[in-house]
């Protein structure tokens, strides 16, 4: 069974992300990291059992040698929720029932944290980015372990799409989570409703 790990709120810059996150919550953001790889870098927030990040393309870091995840390079505008990831036990045969295109196991690792995720050769995810990434993270630790508590939680997680159904669909039997709902829409979108200690915020 695949449940909700982080929500991925995509940036131009992350100072751009990070004032965004702080500004609606009115919470700290936590420090995160570098991923090489990828190019890009994060700060986080804990949500209880799984956590936020802001994500953006790092510059001090060399241009990747493939596509960017979360469609990356092709992002511009405010920051907003673009993903969102989904934690599995076998990410190999995660992807046997996961739409064509969900991507490619690669490994990372930073510190003593260490995962595989599944990235689409061209970056961009099954339902316009509304299907969810895939990762397992490898031994016991998670960033949401270490994180500071701010007291903010995910209530739900909506996700809008043209093809609602199918998304749903192609998720039925995988993903149990009542937080997570589907709702049809002329456009893809993603919004989370996140309890905090001044009252409950839409990001």
């Amino acid at each position: 069974m695949w449940l909700p790990d982080h929500l991925a709120i995509t940036a131009r810059t992350l100072a751009e992300g990070v004032n965004r996150v702080e500004t609606v919550l009115d919470v700290p953001m936590a420090p995160g990291g570098a991923h090489p790889l990828m190019g890009t870098h994060n700060r986080l927030l804990a949500l209880g059992d799984l956590y936020l990040e802001v994500i953006a393309v790092d510059p001090a870091a060399q241009p990747p040698a493939t596509a960017r995840w979360f469609d990356m390079d092709d992002f511009d505008g405010e920051p907003r929720l673009t993903n969102w990831i989904a934690r599995c036990e076998n990410i190999s045969q995660a992807l046997t029932v996961a739409p064509s295109g969900t991507g490619v196991p690669l490994a990372l690792s930073r510190g003593d944290l260490a995962w595989e995720m599944a990235v689409p050769t061209d970056g961009k995810l099954p339902f316009d980015g509304a299907f969810p990434a895939l990762i397992r993270w490898q031994g016991a630790a998670h960033p949401v372990q270490r994180l500071p508590d701010r007291g903010c939680h995910l209530v739900r997680l909506e996700v809008s799409h043209p093809r609602a159904d199918a998304l749903a669909k192609a998720l039925a039997g995988c993903l149990d989570d009542p937080r997570v709902i589907f709702s049809q829409a002329a456009q893809k979108s993603l919004r989370a409703l996140i309890s905090t200690p001044s009252g409950e915020r839409w990001l």
